[in-house]
């Protein structure tokens, strides 16, 4: 399957064409009427992918249309059983049959395929995971090092751009998409701009405090940055002067959690838990940590409240003398 950032989406392999074809429109009305995020539908698109290959071994043949109308839970069941076996998660196993899901509604709504088994299987369980925060003192660290780390190998730009991308995603809460996905005209104007608008998953626009340090950090990158940076073309950028890629950044902070002694879960993202993790700690309130994240859903947010409590446990379990 094609990657789904654009219009342009190729048949998939190992279904019928009449079934390849519902795929390409299922993937489009995806894109363009619920406006999920490209990254979302090119991993729905490759879970059909992957249960149309099942089925071609399982059934025998090429599947089509009126072979989904025939599928039984035993079916649907020995595809997630094949695909355990390969080694997915039981987060991913459920991320798959979401998207079957998904695929399967889209068929009946066109009065297609109506298969009723699809929804007698169980979801399998998924760990209920906290997300891995770091202190305080370790992401004002993080913070501080950025930009000396490897300094004389590299451009002093270099460092100064690196440390202003830490700081949207520790200091705004920024996932590390939106912050490399910043457009230079979308880069605080003036010292006294206080808030800037982020678009995030899906399309959706959020408004965001700007800490006067990271404000300041952006401005003092744009300044050293021998590249010119044009208004409609990305704020941060690499050596050859190209959008910055997220692996970079990831290696970065690979690199400092061993120069610093940080756990493996120091990563871009454990940022972004961080800031909301440690706004919670200071007395921030749940729906307007939400807003802050853009996320969707409260209860998305609600896990913050099991960091922060995960945490007051720690302290207790070192500091009570009868703990």
């Amino acid at each position: 399957m094609s990657e789904a950032s654009g219009t342009e989406l190729d048949l998939p392999l190992f279904a019928a064409g009449d079934a390849a074809k519902q795929v390409v429109a299922w993937l489009s009305h995806l894109l363009s009427e619920r406006r999920a995020a490209a990254k979302t539908v090119e991993a729905y698109g490759r879970d059909v992918e992957g249960f149309f290959a099942f089925l071609s071994e399982h059934l025998g043949g090429i599947a089509g249309l009126q072979d989904l109308q025939n599928l039984s839970i035993t079916d649907f069941r020995a595809f997630l059983a094949a695909r355990r076996r390969d080694g997915l998660s039981s987060r991913s196993l459920a991320r798959t049959l979401s998207s079957l899901r998904s695929f399967f509604r889209f068929l009946e709504k066109r009065d297609l395929v109506s298969n009723a088994a699809l929804s007698a299987v169980t979801s399998p369980k998924i760990p209920h995971a906290v997300p891995k925060a770091l202190d305080v003192p370790a992401a004002a660290k993080l913070m501080r090092q950025a930009g000396d780390y490897h300094a004389g190998e590299q451009e002093p730009w270099v460092g100064l751009r690196d440390t202003a991308v830490l700081l949207l995603l520790y200091g705004c809460g920024l996932r590390i998409s939106e912050a490399l996905d910043l457009n230079a005209r979308e880069a605080p104007a003036s010292d006294s701009q206080e808030s800037m608008e982020i678009t995030g998953k899906g399309g959706k626009t959020r408004i965001v405090p700007i800490l006067p340090v990271a404000r300041e950090a952006i401005s003092t990158y744009m300044k050293s940055c021998p590249h010119q940076l044009d208004a409609d073309g990305p704020l941060f950028i690499g050596v050859r002067g190209k959008r910055l890629n997220a692996r970079n950044i990831q290696l970065l902070i690979q690199r400092l959690r061993g120069y610093l002694g940080l756990p493996d879960t120091a990563t871009p993202h454990a940022l972004r838990h961080s800031f909301a993790t440690h706004l919670l700690g200071a007395g921030g309130d749940l729906r307007s940590i939400q807003q802050l994240l853009g996320h969707a859903s409260l209860s998305t947010t609600q896990i913050y409240t099991e960091v922060d409590r995960a945490h007051l446990l720690r302290q207790y379990d070192a500091a009570h003398p009868r703990a």
